[in-house]
């Protein structure tokens, strides 16, 4: 039994460090490229800014979400220190957030920019996206910040009932409490996936529309649209977003489901995917920004 968990946590530990240090290069490569346009230029397309604090939330996502993957299984016990398990819960907490409602303003922000509607609403929006999307930026922060409060709170509650349950006897009953405390702010951070999640489909459901309109008006047109070409772009980024988004809003309902078996490998393939997401689409962007696409080209070789 203690080979097989042993096997457990040396497997976890080193495909888990494979995809995180992955997903941090990916991240840490848009964010220098963009900060070194931005000190050239003295200035920031908006899509670029949501960018960089999606690279930013995302890099340090993946360096707080792998050390406490890394004290989980090799160093469980360190966890259950004095504010060393509540700091860990508010960063994970806050950058996940962070993390989700960024990406999702991202895709609302493409959906704005590039669909085409008469409606009154939609134009006022389109011709103040750019002064909105800062204070969007800003609400999803704060959004975050609630959430790694109350996450916070949580976490720290149980701990003062346990604090002297330091023994190897102890840990099993106290890591059975602690997940019983922590079913609120794993409901707190289904609401804040579904409610992003609402926020990509509505946004991809949109452009949808307001491509299937373009379409339909162009028909007669045998010549190239540039509209038409921006509009399958999108839709294809915010389609392959709305799929990666899902599994991630599926991986959230099977971990609070796994959440009591410690060494489950269903456990350890939910959280694969929950570190597949934040670098797989950001490889995505990449490719789908030119200036990122010819940086990387570059220095690939």
């Amino acid at each position: 039994q203690q080979s097989n968990v042993t096997s457990y946590g040396a497997t976890a530990v080193a495909i888990i460090t494979l995809e995180a240090f992955a997903g941090m290069w990916i991240n840490a490569f848009i964010v220098c490229v963009l900060c070194i346009d931005w000190v050239k230029k003295k200035a920031l397309k908006s899509n670029e800014k949501i960018l960089l604090l999606l690279g930013c939330c995302r890099f340090w996502h993946l360096c707080v979400s792998w050390a406490y993957s890394f004290l989980s299984i090799i160093y469980p016990n360190y966890l259950y220190v004095h504010t060393i398990l509540q700091l860990a819960v508010f960063f994970q907490a806050f950058f996940d957030h962070c993390n989700l409602w960024v990406s999702a303003c991202l895709c609302v922000f493409y959906c704005i920019k590039i669909a085409n509607f008469r409606n009154s609403l939609f134009i006022y929006l389109k011709v103040k996206i750019d002064r909105i999307v800062p204070w969007l930026l800003l609400g999803s922060g704060i959004f975050a910040l609630v959430i790694g409060i109350v996450a916070y709170d949580i976490a720290d509650k149980p701990h003062c009932n346990h604090r002297n349950s330091t023994g190897q006897g102890n840990f099993g009953a106290t890591s059975i409490k602690m997940d019983k405390h922590f079913f609120p702010s794993f409901f707190l951070t289904g609401f804040g996936y579904a409610a992003s999640f609402m926020a990509v489909i509505f946004s991809a459901v949109f452009l949808l529309f307001s491509l299937w309109r373009h379409k339909r008006h162009m028909q007669t047109n045998s010549m190239k649209d540039l509209s038409m070409e921006a509009h399958i772009r999108a839709m294809k980024f915010i389609s392959f977003f709305l799929v990666m988004y899902s599994i991630n809003f599926v991986s959230l309902v099977l971990r609070m489901v796994y959440v009591t078996k410690k060494r489950s490998y269903m456990t350890l393939l939910i959280v694969l995917f929950q570190y597949t997401f934040p670098g797989v689409h950001s490889y995505m962007l990449i490719f789908s920004n030119p200036k990122l696409e010819k940086t990387m080209l570059k220095i690939l070789p």
